[in-house]
């Protein structure tokens, strides 16, 4: 049987071993899938089959910077329980001081990066195979700044929120706590010139239809209406804008007059929140004890 490139994709997949690996698997079992996952286990080299199917949700999420760089990465795992031991915290601080060493611009690039003779690709593997959960590497992103800006990071429950803010100032303290305003109010954009236009143009078109629809507006002269709808724009809009938003340190004054107050300015920042985006499978708690006892 002739060993296509699907085929070895598909049994790459399903165990995580490496492609030659798959490919000599596949070729020592005319192809079939089942028989080179047992093939592969036996060999020792995929301990981890069987396991890619499975949904890692949970996790942990990291943040570093040194020098002008910072890197921001997104380990996932099955169980929280399985994020909290000393194997899966010693990879994430691993992980994290690979990538900001390495620099690396794709995951692909990422995964093969190699230390003291393994692909990073390879320690997630082994991972798997070693804490008994499907562990992997979901995103990372680096930052960089410039000299005459700082680097702020928070992390939030031991890494379940990890942000970082690139601000132009003289204090770390600012910077720190700009990194904190973006983990606990989740802005989307520094400011509404860095908001896409048809973001602004939708929601303004939602304002102007709720007005229009407004009976006790109707008798209003058209350039109060307009007003209205751009102040309703603008308050439905400060949510997701960080310079909008109430400073968290001080409900009085918004994020835009604490950096002013400081001669400050955000130029840019990144927040990973583990698991968001990703469809947790819902299982029955007693029927996932049953399996994992074997009743």
């Amino acid at each position: 049987m002739a060993i296509t490139a699907a085929l070895v994709k598909e049994l790459r997949e399903k165990t995580g071993a490496g492609m030659m690996d798959c490919k000599k698997a596949l070729e020592a079992n005319d192809g079939n899938i089942d028989k080179s996952i047992d093939w592969l286990r036996e060999q020792g080299i995929a301990k981890s089959a069987k396991k890619s199917g499975r949904i890692a949700a949970e996790g942990l999420s990291r943040v570093k910077a040194s020098g002008n760089k910072a890197c921001l990465i997104e380990v996932n795992s099955e169980t929280d329980f399985v994020a909290q031991n000393e194997q899966f915290l010693a990879l994430m601080d691993k992980v994290v001081d690979i990538v900001l060493n390495a620099n690396p611009t794709t995951m692909e690039e990422a995964l093969k990066v190699e230390t003291d003779g393994v692909t990073l690709e390879q320690l997630f593997i082994d991972a798997t195979a070693t804490i008994g959960e499907k562990i992997s590497f979901r995103r990372f992103e680096i930052l960089e700044k410039a000299d005459d800006e700082l680097f702020g990071t928070y992390m939030h429950m031991g890494g379940k929120i990890s942000a970082c803010a690139v601000v132009k100032s003289n204090s770390e303290e600012v910077a720190k706590d700009m990194a904190m305003q973006v983990a606990s109010m989740s802005p989307q954009y520094v400011s509404r010139n860095d908001m896409p236009k048809e973001i602004i143009d939708h929601e303004r078109s939602v304002q102007e239809g709720l007005v229009k629809n407004d009976e006790s507006l109707q008798s209003k002269p058209e350039k109060v209406l307009l007003g209205i709808v751009e102040g309703r724009l603008s308050k439905s809009l400060q949510d997701i804008t960080l310079v909008d938003q109430v400073f968290f340190k001080n409900q009085d004054i918004k994020c835009s007059q604490y950096l002013k107050d400081n001669n400050s300015s955000v130029v840019k920042f990144v927040k990973y929140a583990v698991g968001e985006g990703i469809e947790k499978r819902e299982e029955n708690f007693a029927e996932e004890v049953a399996k994992q006892i074997g009743k």
